[in-house]
């Protein structure tokens, strides 16, 4: 593993964090929450971050991409984290379009895969059926009918679902919920016939959906991947994601760092620079060490990715498990270094909280990802 990033990636980084801090920074958030938006992204932000080609980053270049891999994206995903930056670079860029390069036909690649990369389609994966992400708990079904497939059931949680153009929709073919034999995922236009999408505000006023299908009769060549068989793709792409939003939740933890280490060196109390109270010297110091932990469990979970690892699901399982942790207690210990300001609306420490809260709970919180650890190392 490379603990240095490359020419090319810095100047990636370098890049990705000057147009996120200059062009989406909190206020942008802000902005997004008070004005009550209906995207809950702001649709000139998103044509920016295509224009920069970071739609493009996992997909080949032979199909309008920049094929810069998953370290690039976790590089942008980092620096996109820093400033709470909304938009659906990661439901569609990292989740849609990772599932249809892992289970798509060579078809689907060409027609869809150049949209995306250009910012004409957006994309949203529907996994989850109940309140705690498993992706084996998949009731819904997909009944054969002649040459179509009918969809019934209902889907939870679907990051940015209601702005979707398609839909990626993991439905059962057979067996019961628990196997992992019988899962296919279709992809299903959204203003399909049948599909009801209902929008909800997370607490980090980021977007997710809950979308019920009713009947929803799709063609067979909407079938993405083999029939019964894309779980083994479907949890591929899930442990991408689940790098990429540790990824995430690195650039927010690091963030709140740097905020509170400022504050600790210019906030008096009591005739002295709080900074210099012994307490908050030994939290600071447990903080450094944990954002520093984050650092390399994150880029070690990319390089695995990058370079094909067979121990990608536990380096997966391991950064999300350990972002999860480490964040919940980095956001605490910012707003109680901050004191009573830090409660109220007036700086910034409270939404990175919020926005961590909804982030561990994202493709599975960290005990489900200590419990999956554990059953991959044969515990």
């Amino acid at each position: 593993m490379a603990f240095v990033l490359s020419e090319e990636q810095t100047m990636l980084r370098d890049m990705a964090k000057q147009f996120f801090s200059e062009q989406v920074p909190v206020t942008n958030l802000r902005k997004l929450r008070d004005d009550e938006s209906d995207d809950g992204f702001d649709r000139d932000v998103w044509k920016q971050i295509v224009e920069l080609g970071f739609a493009g980053i996992l997909i080949p270049e032979d199909l309008g991409g920049t094929g810069f891999g998953p370290m690039g994206i976790g590089i942008v995903m980092q620096e996109a984290g820093r400033t709470l930056a909304a938009s659906p670079l990661y439901s569609t860029a990292i989740l849609g379009a990772g599932m249809i390069m892992a289970a798509g036909s060579e078809s689907q690649k060409k027609d869809l895969l150049p949209q995306v990369a250009a910012g004409e389609l957006l994309l949203a994966l529907a996994i989850d059926e109940a309140n705690h992400h498993n992706p084996l708990n998949i009731a819904m079904t997909a009944t054969k009918d002649g040459g179509d497939f009918v969809l019934n059931g209902e889907k939870r949680f679907v990051i940015d679902g209601h702005t979707a153009d398609k839909l990626i929709v993991a439905a059962r073919t057979s067996g019961t919920s628990g196997d992992a034999q019988g899962i296919s995922t279709f992809l299903v236009d959204a203003d399909t016939a049948g599909v009801s999408i209902t929008r909800t505000l997370m607490v980090d006023t980021r977007n997710a959906a809950n979308i019920a299908f009713d009947n929803v009769k799709i063609p067979a060549v909407a079938l993405l991947g083999g029939l019964d068989a894309a779980y083994p793709e479907l949890e591929n792409v899930l442990d991408m994601g689940r790098v990429c939003l540790s990824a995430e939740m690195l650039g927010g933890i690091e963030t709140v760092f740097d905020t509170t280490l400022t504050y600790l060196k210019e906030r008096k109390q009591f005739d002295a620079i709080i900074g210099t109270f012994q307490a908050l010297q030994h939290r600071a110091a447990e903080m450094f060490c944990e954002v520093e932990i984050c650092q390399s469990v994150v880029l070690d979970a990319l390089s695995a990715l990058e370079e094909r690892r067979n121990d990608i699901p536990r380096a997966a399982s391991l950064a999300k498990a350990r972002l999860s942790e480490a964040s919940r207690l980095i956001t605490n210990e910012g707003v109680q270094m901050h004191g009573g300001i830090g409660m109220t609306d007036a700086v910034d420490v409270g939404l990175f909280l919020k926005r961590a809260r909804v982030q561990a709970q994202m493709l599975g919180d960290a005990n489900f990802h200590r419990s999956r650890y554990a059953d991959l190392g044969g515990y």
